[in-house]
């Protein structure tokens, strides 16, 4: 079974976002998605300073079985890359709530995320995709 922060807010596409106290959001995938997609050999991540809407595709990740868009669970402007993916994409498997966290955004309509999935909602969305 997955471990689930309750923190955190989920959507659909399985990446997570975490409110940070300057604002900003950290996003990456959840544990179930890395568990998925196996163990990732390359992450492709959008540049500092671009604009991303709700749902838009914010970059790639690539394991042995397979290439998946990640999307952006909020509308914002990317203030951070985690750079030490490109050389240890396998972080995003060993620790995807810490260390391999994705990009920061700063949100456009912060209100957009109570409109994500808390850990219960995430929880049954992944108990019908498995019924």
């Amino acid at each position: 079974m997955s471990h689930i922060p309750e923190e955190l807010r989920y959507n659909e596409s399985h990446e997570w976002v975490r409110q940070e106290e300057d604002g900003t959001v950290t996003v990456g995938i959840t544990d179930h998605a890395q568990a998925q997609l196996g163990d990732l050999v390359y992450v492709e991540l959008p540049e500092p300073g671009l604009s991303l809407q709700a749902n838009e595709s914010l970059g790639v990740v690539e394991s042995v079985k397979a290439a998946s868009d990640i999307y952006s669970p909020i509308g914002g402007r990317v203030v951070a890359v985690n750079t030490a993916l490109a050389d240890a994409p396998e972080q995003v498997n060993a620790d995807p709530y810490g260390e391999g966290w994705l990009v920061r955004l700063a949100p456009e309509d912060p209100g957009e995320i109570g409109a994500l999935l808390d850990s219960e909602g995430y929880q049954a969305m992944l108990d019908s995709e498995n019924e």
